[in-house]
């Protein structure tokens, strides 16, 4: 495994799911790419802000990131960086997954699931 992604919108559970992602890339010494989207109602110093945050709690465990900003969707940023990065794996929570209510909403763990351009890890964050 040489490049893994995952995304974070700052929640308690994207974090839980950027600590598995950070322990996956010590374990295996993959490269880790951190994304988190803006547009909308989510300026762009926010989610660098959010990133820097994340960044900064697997610095602390000794785990390097790179942090990726991207403007629009969530999942559609997510998946171009794992593209980019030829990603081995994309880490993602499992939030959103449940219930009926997914197939209507469409949630992120979702379209990466069915789009991404390589393995998926799903991390049980809830």
């Amino acid at each position: 495994m040489r490049s893994i992604v995952v995304g974070t919108d700052g929640s308690e559970t994207a974090e839980r799911a950027v600590r598995q992602a950070g322990d996956l890339a010590k374990a295996t010494g993959a490269s880790l790419h951190i994304v988190s989207a803006h547009g909308g109602a989510v300026p762009a110093d926010v989610t660098s802000a959010l990133l820097e945050k994340s960044a900064g709690s697997l610095h602390v465990r000794g785990i390097d990131c790179e942090c990726h900003a991207r403007q629009g969707d969530p999942a559609e940023a997510i998946l171009t960086v794992a593209d980019e990065e030829s990603a081995d794996v994309i880490v993602v929570g499992n939030k959103g997954m449940h219930g009926s209510r997914r197939f209507l909403l469409g949630s992120v763990p979702d379209k990466i699931s069915h789009h991404a351009p390589c393995s998926v890890l799903i991390i049980r964050t809830t």
